[in-house]
């Protein structure tokens, strides 16, 4: 979908560190899900009008190989999401 980029490794070795970047130009908010955790909502990062780009990065725990989904609400207040799907090999929350 326009508006967003999802970026994420296709196989994580170890799901304690994975790393994620999410480009929104635009954006106002930025949430990162990954829905085979426990709690599926991993971090929300909210942008104000002297934000000088709307791109997040950070690294994420992955329980086992999941969806992650980043969404993003745009200034009109719409919403666009992306989704990447990544192997994890050893998981990161316990399992």
């Amino acid at each position: 979908m326009t508006g967003i980029t999802l970026t994420a490794p296709e196989i994580a070795e170890n799901g304690n560190t994975v790393p994620v970047t999410v480009d929104a130009p635009g954006a106002v908010a930025i949430m990162i899900l990954a829905v085979g955790n426990p709690e599926p909502a991993v971090v929300t990062f909210n942008f104000g009008p002297a934000a000088g780009s709307q791109t997040a990065s950070t690294r994420i725990r992955l329980a086992k190989t999941q969806d992650v989904i980043a969404m993003a609400k745009m200034a009109d207040g719409s919403i666009v999401q992306a989704q990447a799907t990544v192997k994890v090999t050893i998981g990161g929350c316990g399992g």
